[in-house]
């Protein structure tokens, strides 16, 4: 077992970060247009011509980051690589909208799914915003132009939320509805409103966080479901038999209600901006954060499962990286923002880094593997395939970095 660190420390998180970043720079960077996306767990890239717009996206967000928080030209020189990558290879001139899959080779690109999902367009939007956050202005007026595509193509009116998939010529809406789209949704209007100061995203961010984790989580025994119909009642039968399923799973799940738990958090420090009543913010996050912790907590193996049943039984055992990651930036902000409760918060902290640290952590090559079984077995070598990129460790610990600095400076 790895000596334990002090998590508390910003610079010992900041430093996990540059280790976590060396991983993929500059192994990630395809000098022919992008990215690769697909790792093993030594580095290795094991599809070099696949291109998912979840990670093209993040990559974005990890450069912008690094960037702004250690200052290498290296990583302004990526940021700027992957932006170029995604507004000229994954956006789609003729209909608008960016596609969601891609076969690139040095001498032609193929869309290989050309489907709009909104939860792609929130990482967009978190992408120009973060970019723009960076010093790239040149993106100011394509965020704008993400956010004016959003609501026309997916914004139910009716009930306050993003539809979730449409056809690549937007002619055909899914009747399917999600969460998840909405929570990224909340994810990117927040840093969209933090890159420009324009209190509409701020707006809509809190409009979208109220109707998930207040009127639909009412519908759904007090929590968060993930899946909905067209009139956004709950479907307790969606991909029941495909669980893992990579972005939308079955079952209610422990890391979402900790993200959301982190994004109410997030919302309500913003608060004076948004000039609202968010007094229902702190409490839906600390009952989201006990839920989690009290139903997918292994009390025999250690970490977070992936799924709990309606019932709150757990329906998938295994422990996903992401779930232990968002879980401790939740109970970091937790500890923060509720002083009287600080103790509680911060042993949850200090018992998800435990167990991240000697479990999750490649401390050889760098990185966090992505899926463990129950008893903390790796179930295959693949460090990160499409969507990983470790957007959630790293993003876990600025969002713990900057909580503690801002209560140190209280």
């Amino acid at each position: 077992m790895p000596q334990l660190p002090d998590f508390r420390s910003p610079a010992v998180l900041l430093a996990h970060v540059r280790h976590t970043m060396a991983f993929y720079h500059p192994r990630c960077i395809d000098p022919s247009g992008g990215m690769f996306h697909f790792f093993k767990d030594d580095g290795s890239v094991y599809d070099a011509h696949q291109r998912h717009l979840v990670s093209s996206t993040r990559f974005v967000f990890t450069y912008a980051m690094a960037y702004r928080h250690f200052g290498d030209p290296a990583h302004l020189d990526g940021l700027h690589h992957a932006v170029r990558f995604l507004r000229e290879a994954h956006r789609d001139p003729s209909h608008g909208g960016y596609h969601w899959l891609l076969d690139c080779h040095a001498d032609r690109r193929e869309v290989l799914d050309g489907t709009r999902h909104a939860y792609g367009h929130a990482f967009v939007l978190l992408a120009y915003a973060h970019a723009a956050m960076a010093g790239l202005d040149e993106v100011r007026p394509w965020l704008a132009e993400t956010f004016d595509l959003m609501e026309r193509r997916f914004w139910d009116a009716p009930a306050g939320l993003y539809a979730d998939e449409a056809s690549a010529d937007w002619s055909r809406l899914s009747p399917y509805r999600g969460q998840n789209a909405n929570m990224h949704a909340c994810e990117a209007l927040l840093a969209a409103f933090d890159a420009t100061g324009e209190r509409h995203y701020l707006e809509r961010a809190h409009e979208l966080a109220r109707n998930i984790t207040q009127r639909q989580a009412q519908r759904c025994g007090g929590l968060i479901w993930e899946h909905y119909d067209a009139q956004w009642q709950p479907d307790w039968q969606f991909n029941i038999d495909n669980p893992a399923h990579l972005f939308r799973p079955w079952g209610y799940q422990p890391g979402h209600l900790t993200e959301w738990a982190k994004l109410l958090l997030q919302l309500e420090a913003r608060g004076d901006a948004l000039e609202a009543d968010l007094g229902w913010a702190r409490p839906t996050a600390e009952r989201l954060f006990k839920v989690a912790m009290d139903k997918g907590w292994d009390r025999e193996h250690g970490g977070l499962h992936y799924s709990l049943a309606p019932d709150l039984s757990v329906c998938d055992a295994d422990k996903y990286f992401w779930v232990q990651a968002e879980s401790a930036a939740a109970a970091a902000l937790l500890a923060v923002r509720t002083p009287g409760d600080a103790a509680f918060y911060w042993d949850w902290y200090q018992r998800l880094w435990a167990y991240s640290w000697t479990h999750f952590v490649d401390h050889e090559h760098g990185a966090w593997y992505r899926i463990l079984d129950r008893e903390n077995r790796k179930l295959g070598d693949e460090k990160s395939p499409a969507g990983k990129v470790d957007y959630h460790t790293m993003g876990a610990c600025y969002d713990i970095v900057r909580a503690i600095g801002k209560a140190v400076h209280a």
